[in-house]
């Protein structure tokens, strides 16, 4: 089968729409169908790098911090990629790229697969004064994209739901972004560790609470804050990896509440498994995530998971056996006491952690991909070239 995936975002990018369209990428191949990928250049060229067509770009930052937008007319593109016939798009982007996906199906009959990874109502205040305003925005947009669509891949049931009050009426299937267990459940050199604990100066008999991701407003770092002081330990040390748009207010903040935080910046892609097994609890107060797929890489490192109760980590973060997810500020401190001063809970839930993290694998990512478009390809009605499917 011949697959084509469309996405604004791609490497060196780190991002969960990055993570998920390279696992993606790589499993589909593994399972022998030929891909190729159509994303946005840092530049106004346009380029072709082996199986990956970059598409000339402008910065978008005033409209969402990294973003990018398309300039160039892309006829050559489309034209080889005409040539090539896919059997199925599948996007990953509702914008730029997206053009691209409903140009190639609208001319070659091709279905269009999408997932739907940001729940935008979140991220209103990036292009909106209203959020009343926004979240209408957001509803009619997101039923346009999808009314373009064979099929709609929500990450979770809580974006399958979400869509659904949106008026989406096309067939949706929740697929969960796979993760590559082998990388996070190598067993951690201790070597390696302790010089990381030097390098940041953790303490030794402190509880690292690893928070690894954007540093932006929808993620509700300073509410993080809030309650990690409110819990009064004075053992634990915060450990922030990443970047992002609030990054010095979100350092400022800690500081003025007294904790004991430290800030990495981003780290190599290939470093990402270290910082998790340098953690102890991995903690985070967002709801603006379609799936989290940092929660299960610190599931698969065998890190426990303290988050915000929230139908997207239904069925991954399970009370008091891989972690919690808490609903007061009160709850987040009692948890954190528990599995600070009880070792023998902390073992448990580390062990637990690791075992809960199999169902989410980069193999039974592909595979039900797969199944997907079989499925759809099956259902599809005959059409000719240049009809809508």
């Amino acid at each position: 089968m011949k697959v084509l995936i469309t996405t604004d975002w791609y490497a060196p990018v780190i991002n969960g729409v990055v993570t998920s369209v390279l696992l993606l990428q790589r499993e589909l191949e593994r399972l022998g169908h030929e891909v190729r990928v159509v994303t946005l250049s840092n530049t106004l060229h346009s380029y072709k790098s082996e199986n990956v067509y970059y598409m000339g770009s402008v910065s978008a930052n005033k409209i969402y911090p990294g973003a990018r937008l398309r300039v160039n007319r892309t006829r050559s593109l489309i034209r080889e990629l005409m040539e090539w016939q896919p059997d199925v798009i599948h996007s990953q982007c509702e914008f730029s790229s997206f053009r691209v996906a409903y140009a190639l199906s609208h001319r070659l009959g091709v279905p269009i697969v999408h997932t739907y990874h940001t729940v935008y109502e979140d991220y209103t205040h990036y292009f909106s004064p209203s959020v009343r305003l926004g979240k209408v925005v957001v509803s009619v947009f997101s039923r346009w994209i999808c009314s373009r669509t064979a099929c709609v891949v929500a990450p979770s049931e809580k974006v399958r739901r979400l869509l659904e009050d949106y008026g989406v009426r096309c067939r949706i299937e929740v697929i969960p972004t796979g993760v590559d267990l082998s990388a996070y459940q190598q067993e951690p050199d201790a070597k390696k560790m302790a010089e990381l604990r030097r390098r940041w100066s953790i303490p030794e008999d402190h509880t690292v609470l690893l928070y690894l991701g954007r540093m932006a407003k929808e993620k509700n770092l300073e509410q993080l804050v809030d309650q990690i002081a409110a819990a009064g330990r004075k053992d634990v040390t915060l450990l922030l990896v990443g970047d992002g748009p609030d990054r010095e207010e979100v350092l400022a903040y800690a500081r003025g509440r007294g904790l004991d935080v430290i800030f990495t910046g981003m780290v190599p892609h290939g470093e990402v498994a270290d910082y998790y097994r340098l953690g102890d609890l991995f903690v985070t107060a967002s709801t603006s995530e379609t799936q989290g797929l940092t929660y299960f890489e610190a599931l698969a490192a065998g890190l426990p998971v303290l988050c915000r109760k929230d139908p997207c980590v239904d069925g991954v973060v399970e009370n008091g056996v891989n972690g919690w997810q808490y609903e007061t500020g009160s709850a987040f401190g009692d948890h954190l006491s528990a599995f600070c001063t009880n070792p023998a809970l902390r073992e448990q839930m580390c062990a637990a952690a690791e075992e809960s993290a199999e169902k989410f694998s980069a193999h039974a990512f592909g595979a039900a991909a797969e199944r997907l478009y079989q499925s759809i390809q099956e259902a599809a009605m005959p059409t000719a070239a240049g009809e809508r499917w």
